[in-house]
């Protein structure tokens, strides 16, 4: 597909997933949704991908949520079959493939810009979040009796709590980026212009890791989430036996029982983030 409103770059195994509509503050229409379901589709399935960063154009927005100039002529014009469709779940989402639960490659949002709305629940689609200081998010459609579709009521209580949610879902407050940090709705704060470049850096070292355990740990923890600690131990159990019987695991206890430890090579350059050694 040819993208006219997101950018899909490739890069060593990474996803670049960028909304582009800097004019309009990167906010999704019609068109961005349909271009966002082919490329997440591209990179759930293609196993050369290993990490997606999501993030926006310029330096105002990340994403503005749904485009509202031209929801009043959706909802008009909305037929019955779809809706129904939407009721029952069978909808990837509203503003893009949102209602996906089962990519289980990790997932990086840049955060550059405002994240109000749609571009909030869009933040919290990502496993981490990684803003500018200047980065703002909250549920800024509660203004315009707009509920939320793409995940909010659901992920954002995950991420925060529940009551932090709530606080942002009923009210439509806006924080900042400080903010969002305290609360554990980003896990770093970057200067201005530096999201991207940072969300990069950690995609290359998350490259450079066996694969196989990553996306079977992330499965287990999205799976087991909610569910009771019984039945979650019994999710972790199996997909373990998914991943141990690779040749990444072999190759990995060879290392470990040479004593070939990553981090402590001659001239490696990729080293675990946040482990110093001397």
């Amino acid at each position: 597909m040819k993208y006219t409103q997101i950018e899909f770059i490739r890069d060593n195994g990474i996803a670049i997933i960028k909304f582009n509509r800097p004019k309009v503050l990167n906010c999704i229409s019609t068109v961005t949704h349909v271009e966002l379901v082919d490329a997440w589709t591209v990179f759930k399935n293609d196993d050369s991908l290993k990490v997606a960063i999501l993030t926006g154009e310029g330096d105002r927005a990340f994403c503005s949520g749904g485009d509202l100039s031209i929801m009043e002529e959706g909802i008009n014009n909305a037929k019955e079959s779809e809706i129904q469709l939407h009721k029952e779940g069978k909808k990837e989402g509203t503003l893009g493939p949102s209602r996906w639960t089962d990519i289980y490659k990790p997932i990086i949002a840049a955060v550059n810009g405002v994240a109000y709305a749609g571009g909030l629940e869009w933040a919290c689609f990502a496993d981490m979040r990684i803003a500018e200081e200047h980065a703002s998010f909250g549920v800024t459609c509660r203004r315009w009796n707009i509920g939320l579709s793409d995940g909010g009521t659901q992920r954002l209580p995950r991420i925060v709590g529940m009551g932090r949610a709530m606080e942002l879902i009923i009210t439509g407050k806006v924080i900042d980026a400080e903010e969002a940090y305290r609360i554990g709705l980003v896990n770093e704060i970057v200067p201005k212009g530096k999201s991207l470049e940072r969300a990069i850096e950690l995609a290359k070292f998350i490259c450079t890791l066996p694969q196989p355990a990553i996306r079977t740990d992330k499965e287990a923890a999205v799976r087991g989430f909610g569910e009771s600690l019984d039945e979650g131990l019994k999710i972790e159990a199996a997909l373990l036996f998914d991943s141990l019987f690779t040749p990444e695991t072999m190759q990995g206890l060879e290392q470990f029982n040479k004593r070939l430890h990553p981090d402590r090579q001659p001239n490696t350059t990729s080293k675990t983030p946040g482990i110093v050694r001397k």
